[in-house]
């Protein structure tokens, strides 16, 4: 019997959660860095300048940036002067959004573009300074296996970064967002994506996601060391940082 696992609050076959992650992502690319700002109020431009700066970009420093969509963080680290980036996607539809706004901006250059699963990167071991993946974690299958790859591609030295959605922290925060997450979000996915089934999935997947430590415990057992975890937004999102020793 196939085991299954979580597509938002669905339970689905393990096999066939790639395809309808896919599907979402494939619906939703057009339209996904105005959903972005509509969805988070554009906070979400906050919550990324503080995770670049966790980042430390380096001339030097290679970066992987997984579920790298639409390139935000890529070009970020690319305008503060980090070196080579990979911007990896398992969903090309995503990626080429990224790819046309990377030309646009004059920004191909030092730039990489890679379609891939992020539970088996086609990647040699060691080979980057850096693996940055914002938002993207959730939407993974065997997340176990994500951390794994982050932790063999980088170099000895090398940190993995993660931006995610976590757990509320503050208690009077926790009814508004669920009301904006579960009313707000599928309404406006409508209006403006004509799509609200897939924001929906949105925010039941945030909510299906670890909590800020059951997370740090899953990047130590991938082998990751000096596991540290920042709360932003009282819990709404969370940056988790291990190192490769």
């Amino acid at each position: 019997m196939s085991e299954d696992i979580d597509f938002g609050y669905r339970r689905v076959a393990v096999e066939e959660k790639k395809p309808l992650v896919r599907a979402v992502f494939d619906s939703v690319a057009p339209r996904y860095d105005v959903m972005n700002d509509l969805m988070s109020l554009g906070v979400h431009r906050i919550w990324k300048r503080i995770f670049l700066t966790a980042l430390d970009p380096r001339p030097t420093a290679t970066l992987l940036d997984l579920a790298g969509g639409t390139g935000d963080i890529s070009f970020g680290w690319r305008r503060l002067g980090g070196g080579p980036v990979i911007i990896s996607d398992i969903n090309a539809s995503m990626l080429a959004v990224g790819e046309r706004r990377a030309a646009a901006r004059g920004l191909l250059g030092g730039m990489s573009f890679l379609v891939a699963d992020a539970e088996a990167l086609p990647l040699p071991d060691g080979c980057v300074d850096r693996v940055s993946m914002a938002f993207g974690l959730r939407n993974c299958t065997d997340k176990d296996a994500v951390l794994r790859q982050a932790h063999r591609v980088l170099r000895p030295g090398g940190r993995f970064l993660c931006l995610e959605f976590s757990r509320v922290q503050v208690a009077a925060l926790a009814p508004l967002y669920d009301a904006w997450s579960f009313r707000a979000l599928p309404r406006i996915g409508a209006l403006v994506a004509k799509d609200a089934d897939s924001y929906r999935y949105l925010a039941e997947s945030i909510r299906m996601f670890p909590d800020q430590q059951t997370l740090a415990e899953m990047m130590r057992a991938a082998g990751f060391a000096h596991v540290s975890v920042r709360s932003l937004s009282g819990g709404i999102v969370a940056i988790h940082q291990g190192w490769r020793l």
